[in-house]
């Protein structure tokens, strides 16, 4: 194998097993706090750690989450990796944030870890489609459906960046796959929201604990 396929290989499933990390259940662990996995939707990432362990807890879950998903990235752009490795590396951080090998392929929704990759890949796209994320939940008070527009927001900014010359179409690798791992790891999200049993944001501060 040439060494710049090999480094590309390590690279990604580093990524991977990184994205894979469950800080949602490490830090109830380090904390005696409430698993997530035991409440709500059972999910590990910041949300279901706001309800099962508070905001503090959650607040931590979620920074984490972004710590784990930007890592991967950084190392892949300091050891000189081209831009689709740096994108297949987001991917697959991703990837093991919402299916993680060390809970037998569950986990969270991906946000927190996309958002941590696109920082490093294009950090302009998160600016733009902050706005949309922020404002949809605060609109509506559901965190699923600001993560399944905002996420698209990013996506759409990311292809406008790369038609307006500022990115190589190379980067919609990540854009694009990123996006579709968020929205199907919202697939029963989406489902509540079409049958009117979404959860609110309003109900994980009276689940707190």
């Amino acid at each position: 194998m040439e060494p710049a396929l090999l480094q590309g290989v390590v690279l990604v499933v580093t990524g991977y097993l990184i994205g894979s990390l469950p800080m949602g259940v490490m830090v109830a662990r380090l904390t005696n706090g409430r698993d997530p996995r035991s409440i709500g939707s059972g999910r590990t990432g910041g949300t279901n750690a706001l309800r099962a362990m508070g905001p503090g807890r959650g607040l931590a879950v979620g920074v984490l989450d972004i710590a784990k998903g930007a890592a991967p990235v950084l190392l892949a752009v300091a050891v000189g990796a081209d831009q689709l490795v740096q994108a297949l590396t987001g991917v697959a951080a991703v990837l093991g944030s919402c299916r993680s090998i060390f809970l037998r392929l569950h986990g969270g929704r991906g946000v927190a870890a996309a958002i941590g990759a696109m920082l490093i890949i294009q950090p302009i796209a998160v600016v733009l489609s902050a706005p949309v994320f922020f404002g949809v939940i605060w609109l509506s008070r559901y965190v699923s459906l600001g993560s399944l527009l905002g996420s698209a927001a990013a996506g759409l900014a990311m292809a406008l960046l790369v038609m307006l010359g500022f990115d190589p179409p190379v980067v919609l690798v990540y854009g694009i796959g990123a996006v579709a791992l968020i929205w199907l790891s919202h697939a029963d999200n989406i489902g509540r929201l079409l049958r009117g049993q979404e959860r609110r944001l309003d109900s994980l501060n009276r689940e707190a604990v």
